[in-house]
């Protein structure tokens, strides 16, 4: 009788996740679509212990995986308000940012302009391990308490937890917890970051959702309080959460759009005329748009370009919800910084025309790359010309 029910309980530890002989899991990061992260920030701001208001932000990206590196194009919406929140769609500016990922969930920055704000988190550990297990990692999270543009990278030492298996949204996830206190201007300072904030302290607990299938995190919620100290001797205490989720886009109905890209690829573009020229990329169906007239030296196209303008919304109509990054390039004249800024005010300008033709504005990400990368030799005048285009991709 002792060994029949000795032998029950052995089994119902194996079936419902008990101590006795409990799988060991080896966490691997795999990901490799391309997909956006949504950081979702809601605070409660507190300026020298008086109460402001919260602080409503939400960062979205798309983020393109070619070759083991990722692409990412960030965009931010924030309002601090008493009593109501304010969102505003409308046509983005992109703030670029470049990384790796090692498959223990290490993220080494490329190109870093502030995004993404969690980085290496989180970081899973060498050896397998079993629920209830715990291990230590370092992170980096970079912090723009006051929005000031000039991000302070800010290093966490963080506790992860395996708590359990479950299934989230119809996916087989793992769920950790990860708690760390935030230290800054005690032993280690960013020499990049705002130069106005001296210390930073507080406490973070989250919880995450990792897909077993490639170890990306669906899922993170963090509950923040911390408190900023300031050069002018200003305190800033911030009280809530913070929210990351990934998503993952919809693919592109080419059966819809191929046939319109097909109809206006097929009248665009004479001697000297804009054309259109369609590519697939990485990140999505890649419309050039070549030879563009644009005012001397501005971001005004010419009344010239409202036929070819009309054609390529069109397209775009048939392209469901999907994002549309549109990125400027300008010939060089040997000013680079002036070429970056008018690349940039080219692209909002294209993408500012295709609103008033019934695109939705929200659906646009704006980027500028300058003469950074010709597509021909800027030495003559028709390769000047190749080189002032606009991209749009339909991203997926």
């Amino acid at each position: 009788m002792k060994k029949f029910i000795f032998a029950n309980f052995f089994i119902a530890a194996l079936v419902f996740g008990g101590s006795v002989f409990a799988a060991d899991t080896q966490f691997a990061y795999s990901g490799s679509q391309n997909y956006s992260l949504v950081e979702r920030t809601d605070l409660r701001r507190y300026d020298n212990g008086k109460y402001v208001g919260l602080m409503s932000r939400e960062a979205r990206s798309f983020i393109v995986c070619e070759n083991g590196v990722y692409d990412g194009d960030f965009f931010v919406h924030q309002d601090t308000v008493h009593n109501q929140k304010i969102v505003v769609n409308g046509i983005h500016d992109s703030i670029r940012s470049v990384f790796k990922i090692r498959k223990d969930g290490t993220l080494t920055m490329i190109e870093d302009n502030g995004y993404p704000s969690f980085r290496s988190f989180p970081t899973f550990p060498q050896k397998k391990i079993q629920q209830g297990q715990s291990w230590q990692a370092r992170a980096v999270r970079a912090m723009d308490p006051l929005s000031k543009g000039k991000p302070t990278r800010v290093p966490i030492y963080v506790e992860y937890t395996y708590l359990r298996d479950e299934v989230y949204g119809g996916q087989e996830v793992y769920v950790l917890s990860a708690r760390w206190a935030t230290r800054y201007g005690y032993s280690e300072v960013d020499p990049n970051g705002d130069p106005d904030l001296l210390r930073a302290n507080g406490s973070n607990n989250a919880t995450m959702y990792i897909r077993k299938a490639d170890c990306a995190a669906l899922v993170i919620r963090d509950s923040v309080d911390e408190l900023y100290e300031f050069s002018d001797g200003s305190k800033v205490a911030f009280k809530g959460t913070i929210s990351l989720f990934t998503e993952y886009p919809p693919a592109i109905d080419r059966t819809r759009l191929l046939p319109a890209i097909n109809r206006v690829v097929g009248t665009a573009g004479g001697a000297g005329e804009s054309s259109v020229k369609i590519q697939e990329t990485a990140g999505g169906i890649m419309l050039t748009l070549e030879n563009l007239h644009f005012k001397p030296d501005s971001a005004e196209l010419l009344p010239g370009e409202a036929v070819l303008l009309d054609k390529i919304a069109s397209i775009l109509k048939e392209t469901g919800q999907n994002k549309l990054l549109v990125n400027g390039h300008t010939a060089s004249v040997g000013n680079p910084e002036g070429e970056m800024a008018l690349s940039v005010e080219r692209s909002r300008s294209v993408a500012k025309e295709l609103s008033k033709r019934g695109i939705a504005a929200d659906r646009f990400i704006c980027r500028g790359s300058g003469s950074k990368y010709p597509v021909a030799d800027n030495s003559t005048k028709e390769g000047m010309a190749q080189n002032r285009r606009v991209e749009i991709t339909i991203l997926e």
